[in-house]
């Protein structure tokens, strides 16, 4: 028997993945479009210019992996490994209000790929599991 939740969580699972990969899909072709500025962002904190291209393939690939529901504990577990040093790297000056607030944004957001992982039911595109009544 179908209850109103059963019916609501695969639209919600749908659009949490949305709201969850967008920002990944955005980071991704905002370097795309600007890498020589991106290049110049990340030589200020010692990072190499050439991670630049896997930098985008793992931002777009695991964004769209989220996104579609395809591979999603891959994608989302590639994300995190991005996140972690990016974050450790690139925002942890306190001393800026700006990098406190990316740090935490960060945090978060590892925390939403963790449940991605962790309750992947949505992993078909918003299906619930075939083991669900």
């Amino acid at each position: 028997m179908s209850t109103p939740e059963s019916r609501l969580r695969p639209w919600l699972n749908r659009l949490g993945r949305l709201f969850l990969s967008a920002i990944f899909i955005r980071s991704a072709i905002t370097k795309i479009l600007a890498p020589q500025a991106t290049q110049a962002y990340m030589a200020q904190f010692q990072v190499p210019g050439w991670l630049l291209i896997p930098t985008i393939l793992v931002l777009l690939l695991g964004g769209l992996s989220v996104l579609v529901g395809y591979k999603t504990r891959w994608g989302a577990a590639f994300l995190i490994g991005f996140l972690i040093p990016a974050t450790l790297i690139f925002h942890t000056d306190f001393s800026k209000n700006i990098e406190a607030i990316q740090f935490w944004k960060n945090l978060a957001l590892i925390g939403g790929l963790l449940l991605v992982i962790a309750d992947d039911s949505g992993g078909r595109a918003g299906r619930p599991d075939a083991s669900e009544p």
